[in-house]
């Protein structure tokens, strides 16, 4: 989106879930959509909805609340002309709402586990129903890079007669830390080159997942599209994701990340240590109770001094903070485990133990870092 708004596109973007507001999920231009246009698209939806559940039968269930903000990205990009749109899958792929659309290129960033009471207990499970975005003939950009389910997007793009750009053998990227990136892509006898690239989000896997939003201009460019060099470097330049290992407060050092399972558990203390000095660092955690709770708190438990388990307040889903403060206690013998239900209180907490060098982290669901983000934004002076 970023790359081809700095071409001179204009660019939707549906994305979930939101953070602060449900509003966020339908962007143009980087613009989220207003409250009254929101307002204006639901009530333009609501007659629909109510003739689609009449036609229902034998008690299933009409829409669902992902249709309905579907269909409201797709009209809200009508109503703004844009030239693009971005739409990211909401769950797995092959049954999700937005597999209704024609795109013009597939993409698959990575795979890990999640969801895998809808998605399957495999990464070759997990991968081919994200293979299921995949239309024939329809170009296809992966990043995924283990070998199982790279052959199941391999096999299934060949079936259906798609040309496939494989990270790792199509196109090659290397990080540079914290935030550059080098890309490489040889095609058709040609190769084009992007050395010392600056990215406005830090860590290895924004820089693989740069490397994939490379690939897929290409591909455009490939298919006509009009995107420089300049507007790539541009792009990459300023596009951020709130809560992404964003530092949100200096003295201390205050990062906020929506690590929610074992992948982006690991991708965050892997950017810490390769980004941030090394030193004492507290850790407020809450986590849902349907994720793998004991595999979040393995991989992060490690890497922190202290732990203060909380619980979010705005979602039933929380596990209990004092459930999760045993499991975390399970899982470490050098680190203090504190419990605060609150999650305000918490954050509290942590700031009040913590020297001005020293670094909090928010983490364990997108509930919990949009419980604290206003808190921590509104106060805070601008990170230098």
């Amino acid at each position: 989106s970023a790359i081809l708004r700095a071409a001179g596109l204009r660019v939707g973007v549906f994305s979930s879930p939101h953070l602060e507001r449900i509003e966020e999920r339908f962007a143009v231009d980087g613009t989220a959509c207003s409250a009254d246009e929101f307002a204006a698209l639901v009530e333009r939806l609501q007659p629909i909805v109510g003739q689609l559940d009449l036609l229902v039968a034998d008690g299933q269930p009409g829409p669902t609340y992902f249709d309905l903000t579907t269909a409201i990205a797709l009209e809200h990009f009508a109503n703004h002309r844009v030239d693009a749109a971005a739409l990211e899958v909401g769950l797995g792929g092959r049954l999700d709402s937005t597999n209704v659309c024609l795109p013009v290129v597939s993409v698959v960033t990575s795979i890990s586990f999640d969801h895998t009471k809808q998605l399957g207990n495999s990464l070759a499970a997990i991968a081919a129903e994200k293979a299921g975005i995949i239309k024939p003939g329809v170009p296809v950009v992966s990043g995924v890079i283990e070998a199982e389910p790279a052959a199941v997007i391999s096999e299934v793009a060949q079936r259906h007669g798609c040309r496939l750009l494989q990270l790792g053998t199509d196109f090659h990227s290397t990080w540079v830390p914290p935030a550059n990136l080098n890309f490489r892509h040889p095609d058709d006898g040609s190769v084009l080159e992007l050395i010392d690239v600056p990215l406005a989000m830090s860590g290895r896997h924004q820089a693989a997942n740069a490397a994939v939003a490379l690939a897929t201009v290409l591909e455009l460019r490939n298919q006509g599209w009009c995107v420089s060099r300049d507007a790539m470097r541009a792009g990459l330049g300023e596009a951020t994701v709130p809560a992404r290992i964003e530092v949100v407060r200096r003295h201390p050092t205050v990062v906020l990340d929506t690590a929610h399972n074992r992948a982006s558990a690991q991708a965050l203390v892997d950017t810490l240590a390769a980004c941030f000095p090394q030193g004492n660092r507290t850790l407020v955690l809450a986590v849902s109770r349907d994720k793998d709770v004991r595999a979040i708190v393995d991989v992060l438990a490690p890497h922190f001094a202290r732990i203060v388990a909380t619980e979010f307040q705005t979602n039933p889903r929380a596990i209990p903070a004092e459930r999760l403060a045993q499991i975390a206690g399970a899982h470490t013998t050098d680190c203090e485990v504190a419990v605060l239900p609150d999650p305000v209180a918490a954050y509290d907490f942590a700031e009040r133990g913590a020297q001005s060098d020293e670094m909090i982290v928010i983490a364990g669901s997108f509930f919990i870092a949009a419980e604290l983000r206003p808190l921590l934004t509104a106060t805070a002076a601008r990170p230098v």
